[in-house]
């Protein structure tokens, strides 16, 4: 692993994470806009600079899978024509659920950046470690807490305004 990587593993304000994270954070704010889940997520290759950006879509697509990260593991495979992600990036403003881990552990991607950590279904570090389980074929190394005030008010504002919603 690089200097470079290492650098960035290790600091979660570094430059590099916020600027990124805040193109994740961009689309959670079209998700919230849709009335969505309001999680975002890009994918970086190293040569290639941005593959794919998106956000949650269960709603608009109905399809259960349709989180951001399943989104922009199809889309990083298209513009590669390739499964395999290896040396791409995730940036993700929620912490990944089981479904999105195990893709991400398909995909081979070698580094996930995310927000805020999800006490529910965290499947990186909070629940589970699926991206770091020694019994599966690929890990990543993972870093959490990227701008995870911002990332996780979001999530607060968007679920207060469904629940006051829901008492009308």
């Amino acid at each position: 692993m690089s200097n470079f990587w290492q650098d960035l593993l290790a600091d979660p304000h570094h430059p590099f994470h916020q600027y990124h994270m805040e193109m994740a954070l961009e689309e959670a704010r079209q998700a919230y806009e849709a009335g969505e889940v309001p999680v975002g997520a890009i994918i970086l290759h190293p040569d290639q600079g941005l593959l794919a950006r998106g956000h949650n879509q269960r709603e608009r697509l109905q399809d259960p899978t349709a989180h951001a990260e399943m989104l922009v593991l199809t889309q990083a495979a298209a513009a590669l024509r390739s499964w395999r992600l290896e040396g791409c990036v995730l940036y993700v403003t929620l912490e990944p659920c089981p479904m999105c881990a195990g893709g991400i552990v398909q995909a081979r991607l070698p580094f996930v950046f995310y927000g805020c950590t999800d006490p529910k279904a965290g499947a990186c570090h909070t629940l589970y470690s699926i991206t770091q389980d020694a019994r599966l074929n690929h890990r990543c190394a993972v870093l959490g807490g990227i701008r995870a005030a911002e990332c996780a008010d979001l999530l607060r504002q968007f679920f207060q305004e469904r629940r006051a919603e829901g008492k009308k």
